[in-house]
């Protein structure tokens, strides 16, 4: 029964991996710029008006500042946990990079070794000849 990682490696179509590989890892930094940005731009206060049509009915200002506080507890988890996401992402880009770069160097290896034993199986077959 033939290996399941050996066939997975024989199916996943590597030269297009090794071409778009720099793209992925520049898509990751983006993103990850991309999200320090939005941050900072939260992090300043945006003023909105408020609808001004009718009063709403009156809220305790205990009940208020416990959904407040509920509310930032909420996003700054959100927050983080993007962060930890886009982290991830930029590292599993440049994994992804590093992995290329290997199986690059791997095919050359392999390339290399075979003119190699195409060599030397013709300088045998030339020596065993004589």
């Amino acid at each position: 029964m033939p290996n399941p990682w050996l066939l997975a490696l024989k199916v996943i179509p590597w030269g297009d991996v090794i071409e778009h590989a720099p793209k992925v890892l520049q898509a990751a930094r983006k993103l990850v710029d991309r999200q320090r940005e939005q941050r900072q731009a939260s992090a300043e206060p945006a003023a909105t008006p408020a609808p001004q049509d009718a009063p709403p009915a009156p809220v305790p200002l205990e009940q208020l500042q416990a959904r407040l506080d509920l509310a930032h507890g909420r996003i700054d988890s959100l927050l983080q946990a993007q962060d930890q996401l886009t982290q991830t992402v930029a590292e599993l880009a440049e994994q992804n990079a590093r992995l290329v770069s290997a199986v690059q160097l791997l095919r050359l290896r392999t390339r290399m070794l075979l003119a190699a034993v195409a060599v030397g199986a013709i300088a045998l077959i030339a020596l065993g000849w004589r």
